[in-house]
């Protein structure tokens, strides 16, 4: 069986411990494919946010990883994207909920508040849930549905 490819990126403020993450991603498994940045020198998150979700728009991989100072700006960026579920994780809880009732196929870490040990064990817990469907799956799919305005 092929390795799951996971694309993984960030920006400056992200740059360490997404070095981390990857590592540890290829040892639990996983094809990780670096988009960037690859040095700490100071970036601008969208330029790695959006390569990263048009991946996961167009179906060529289920899902992905973007890093930066709070995680908003890269799931700001990220959540542009049709059919991206970008979701900002600080405890492995938050990643497992974010799996089970909202089926995120982007996790968001807020790199300047996690611990790499932390990093580690929500990424793991992201990668360990499945999406619970049932009730949820109505939930999901008006994500994309724009509510229709009263004529």
């Amino acid at each position: 069986m092929a390795k799951e490819r996971i694309p993984i990126a960030s920006d400056h403020a992200g740059y360490e411990l997404k070095q981390h993450l990857a590592e540890a991603l290829t040892k639990l498994g996983y094809e990780v494919e670096d988009i960037g940045t690859h040095s700490p020198a100071s970036t601008d998150y969208a330029d790695y946010a959006h390569p990263l979700a048009e991946k996961v728009e167009r179906g060529e991989v289920g899902r992905g990883i973007l890093l930066c100072g709070t995680g908003l700006g890269m799931s700001y960026a990220a959540n542009r994207h049709a059919g991206v579920r970008a979701a900002v994780a600080w405890t492995p809880e938050i990643a497992a909920l974010a799996r089970k009732h909202n089926d995120a196929n982007v996790l968001v870490l807020p790199a300047r508040f996690v611990s790499e040990e932390d990093g580690v064990a929500i990424l793991k817990s992201w990668l360990d849930t499945a999406f619970e469907g049932g009730r949820h799956e109505a939930r999901v799919k008006k994500i994309e549905t724009a509510p229709k305005e009263d004529a």
